[in-house]
């Protein structure tokens, strides 16, 4: 991450190079087309002719690949369609590399807390990233103990049976996602932005939702930051 600047306008410094790179090229095209309209802000904020087009983003993304520089994905779907615009996934540790703690359970990842809970979770891992997996669950309900590990962010893919999971681990976003937003209102406990390592579909994992939910834009990296562990 880059460092912070007092002076930063939006709150928190750009988290990625792309972040940066749009947060740069975009006030440099509003400054451009501002001054080409001679103008002042309050006159031309409102007039439609001066508005951002798809075809500038679409620009500017052409702009940022060119320069070498990928999009990370938030599910495994995007880098499925279109590899050339994704960073690629991380590979997944073996499992002889897995770390043990002090109880000596095996960590297999951790995520950002949304919210805490009195205790933590056990259940069994479930990997969710089609519609048909979706489908069957609708059809058939979703199965028991269910800790649904899902790569898409937005929350859309699993609304449907969203109810039906004990528990809830995402491999993108932030707390502050859709995801992580309908997770809080339903109160199912939830990790975001999860890393995950050698965790395999059908395993049974505790997750540590009992420690302090994630801040956003918090100083500490590690405050919010909760553990998984594959029991034996």
């Amino acid at each position: 991450m880059p460092e912070k600047s007092s002076d930063f306008r939006w709150g928190a410094p750009p988290r990625s190079r792309t972040v940066a790179f749009y947060h740069r090229r975009i006030a440099e095209l509003v400054e451009m087309r501002l001054a080409a309209s001679g103008r002042c802000w309050e006159d031309a904020v409102w007039d439609p002719a001066l508005e951002l087009t798809t075809a500038d983003f679409q620009a500017l993304e052409d702009e940022l690949l060119a320069s070498g520089l990928r999009f990370q994905m938030s599910a495994a779907i995007s880098r499925a369609e279109a590899p050339e615009k994704y960073e690629a996934a991380p590979i997944d540790a073996p499992v002889a590399a897995l770390s043990r703690d002090t109880q000596g359970r095996v960590v297999v990842g951790s995520g950002d807390n949304v919210f805490r809970t009195a205790t933590d979770v056990s259940g069994v891992a479930r990997f969710i990233a089609r519609v048909d997996t979706v489908l069957e669950m609708l059809r058939d309900g979703v199965p028991a103990d269910t800790v649904a590990i899902i790569d898409d962010s937005g929350g859309t893919l699993t609304a449907p049976i969203l109810a039906g999971f004990k528990a809830v681990v995402c491999k993108g976003g932030s707390v502050r996602s859709h995801l992580g937003i309908l997770t809080r209102e339903y109160q199912i406990p939830c990790l975001m932005a999860a890393e995950l390592h050698g965790l395999v579909d059908g395993a049974r994992v505790q997750v540590e939702y009992s420690v302090a939910s994630k801040i956003p834009y918090g100083d500490d990296p590690a405050q919010g930051r909760a553990r998984i562990w594959v029991l034996d």
